[in-house]
């Protein structure tokens, strides 16, 4: 059974977020999905599960090593990427894949950049900074208060910490154990994204982290849905003062993985439009035996 790896949000190869993609998966059990994913052990491994149905989207499974997922941003990105570049021939301008959550679709540049648009995003409860200032390892003032501690998502719940300083961002480290103790009591969503003004590089306009203990991943190289609850998260509360945000941010520095992720996102009549893209690189083919 043939499998892809590449890297997605990555400038260049052995960078951004990887990615395992294994096509022809009909036959595999869901324990099977499962077992596979830990054997790759990347924060994620998509299973396309059939051929494009009536409307032409792919249905796409999406596992972590603990468990199968409805939405994830850089293997809706990275599959889609392998399916256009590696698996068919006429390289469409646009693929569309049916995940748990519905049909998402990603299009693709001149350049090769694969974007997506994602759901509306959903606005759940705000936390008090006390809550999570000792989660995450940080001093009391580390906060930026003038925006809230909120659960977003857009199809997976993210919580959304906004910090003033890099300094602040690098200093974190997360307690798996309070984490855990702070999920039995409040709805913080799968993920936890920080977020600052400040940049390593001069490409980016915020500096971003994300972690999810929850799912057995320490912290993420480069996160397409926690980002895009970023974009609805920015939008909705003014973070730029504008109802419209066009920016790139930076992730995974401190992995050693960098990664950049395109976030584009504004306010219709009734909704928040959401695109995310980034780079592709492919890094490896085999088989499983």
């Amino acid at each position: 059974m043939k499998y892809y790896i590449v890297d997605v949000f990555a400038e260049e190869k052995y960078a951004g977020n990887q990615l395992a993609v294994v096509p022809d998966a009909q036959s595999l059990s869901t324990d099977q999905m499962q077992r596979i994913t830990r054997e790759f052990n990347f924060s994620e491994t998509t299973f396309i599960t059939g051929q494009p149905g009536g409307d032409g989207s792919y249905p796409v499974r999406i596992f972590t090593p603990a468990e199968e997922v409805p939405f994830a941003g850089h293997p809706t990105v990275g599959t889609a990427w392998v399916i256009r570049n590696l698996l068919r021939t006429d390289e469409p301008s646009s693929v569309t894949l049916d995940l748990e959550v519905g049909s998402i679709p990603v299009a693709f540049a001149d350049d090769g950049a694969a974007t997506m648009t994602t759901r509306a995003p959903e606005f759940g409860n705000q936390l008090p900074p006390a809550s999570v200032i000792d989660v995450l390892g940080l001093a009391a003032d580390a906060v930026d208060t003038r925006f809230p501690i909120q659960v977003v998502s857009t199809g997976l719940p993210t919580l959304i910490v906004p910090l003033k300083t890099l300094r602040a961002a690098q200093a974190i480290r997360v307690s798996e154990e309070k984490v855990v103790a702070l999920a039995r009591t409040t709805d913080i969503g799968k993920t936890m994204l920080t977020f600052c003004p400040e940049t390593v590089g001069p490409d980016a306009q915020l500096h971003v982290r994300v972690f999810c203990p929850l799912v057995n991943i320490p912290e993420d190289p480069a996160t397409g849905s926690a980002n895009s609850c970023l974009a609805g998260y920015l939008v909705h509360h003014r973070y730029f003062q504008s109802d419209t945000i066009d920016i790139r941010v930076e992730q995974g520095i401190e992995l050693g993985r960098p990664s950049q992720l395109h976030l584009k996102a504004g306010r219709t009549a009734d909704r928040i439009r959401i695109q995310v893209g980034g780079r592709v690189q492919f890094i490896a083919d085999g088989h499983l035996h």
